[in-house]
């Protein structure tokens, strides 16, 4: 029972790490909250938590392992995925320039559906999930996965609102959406270069 509680323990800070650190989820949430209010950002948080877990559970039913096999495919996804958050940070920026435009280059996925496929092409993501499949203990059942399910869902939930409550304070305390979306963007730019160069 000690050696279980001990694994979840170190399981739910990897979790924790992943989930609250600044990362591509975490800034698209943060912007959403910053243009449409914490309740606008609610449909981006539940895209995240239900893209992450069908990313979790493709992880533990041996989508990792399969990657693992093909290095060239676990290298491609993850420059993809670097490209895919580069270029929303450069269109971003670019995007700032015209202020009071809602579409066009630049728009974030911000919807449901956006942001569960978004999660596919999240290479932080990747690297979270097939971490935390990899620390499980082999042969793992179904109760377990539930509850590294379950222990997901609540720390990513927790994390996610903090950053929405966080977009929310400081696009009412600069008052500048074009200067916030800049940011964003580079912050994005930033977030690909880590992922890309710090493997």
């Amino acid at each position: 029972m000690g050696e279980e509680m001990e694994g979840l323990l170190g399981l739910a800070g990897l979790l924790l790490a992943g989930a609250a650190t600044p990362g591509p989820n975490n800034l698209v949430v943060w912007h959403a909250a910053a243009r449409r209010g914490f309740s606008g950002a609610l449909p981006a948080i539940a895209g995240v938590m239900l893209g992450g877990l069908a990313l979790l559970a493709a992880a533990m039913a041996g989508l990792d392992a399969l990657l693992g096999a093909v290095p060239w495919l676990r290298s491609a996804l993850m420059v993809a995925g670097c490209i895919c958050l580069a270029s929303l940070g450069i269109a971003l920026i670019v995007r700032a320039g015209h202020a009071g435009t809602d579409a066009g280059p630049g728009r974030l996925p911000e919807g449901f559906a956006g942001l569960f496929v978004f999660q596919f092409l999240n290479p932080k993501g990747w690297v979270l999930m097939a971490t935390v499949a990899a620390a499980l203990p082999v042969p793992s059942d179904a109760a377990a996965h539930a509850g590294v399910a379950a222990l997901f869902l609540c720390i990513s939930s927790a994390c996610l609102g903090m950053w929405a409550l966080l977009g929310r304070a400081i696009a009412r305390g600069t008052g500048s959406l074009p200067r916030l979306e800049r940011l964003m963007g580079c912050l994005l730019i930033v977030s690909a270069a880590l992922l890309a160069f710090g493997r």
